[in-house]
Parts: C-alpha cells; structure tokens; sequence
C-alpha cells in the first residue's frame, strides 16, 4: 500500500452548539460548529438529514442555498433562515 498523502492534518478547539426547535413545516437538530477554519462561518449539521453546510450571513441572502445544501421546500428553508439569521 502507498504513503497516505494529507492535504492537511489539524486539531483545534471548537464550540458546538445543539439546539432541536419545531418550526411549523418539520423539525429541526442542529448541531453549530464554531471554528476558525471556516472564515467566520459555521458548520450547520441537521443530524435529522444527514446533510451539512458551512453558512455564513451571505450564505443566508443566497436565493436557494438553504434548499439546496439541506435538501428542503422552500417554506422548510425559510423556517431555517429564520432562527439561523439571530445564530450567525
């Protein structure tokens, strides 16, 4: 077997934050990630999906991205941008 080649190997403190909120359209588990590797931005886990995206306050203004990176109506996506607008 060859050498495994890293691109990059870090470790660093975060801060995660776990909130659970029924929105009117579906329920949400989110976990938050707070790092420095991501440029002021999150990472937003929903652990009910499976799916994740590194979001900041621009993300947020992006026409479809919430639907797109978490798989949701466009009323889902909205319930998201919401409570994500008072976190980021």
């Amino acid at each position: 077997m060859s050498e495994r080649f890293y691109l990059y190997d870090d470790t660093e403190e975060t801060r995660t934050r776990f909130v659970s909120f029924m929105g009117e359209e579906q329920r949400f588990d989110l976990a938050i990630t707070t790092s420095s590797r991501y440029y002021g931005k999150k990472l937003v886990l929903n652990t009910l999906s499976n799916r994740f995206a590194i979001i900041g306050p621009d993300d947020l203004e992006e026409p479809g991205y919430l639907e797109q990176a978490f798989s949701l109506e466009a009323a889902e996506a909205e319930e998201l941008r919401q409570f994500l607008y008072e976190v980021i």
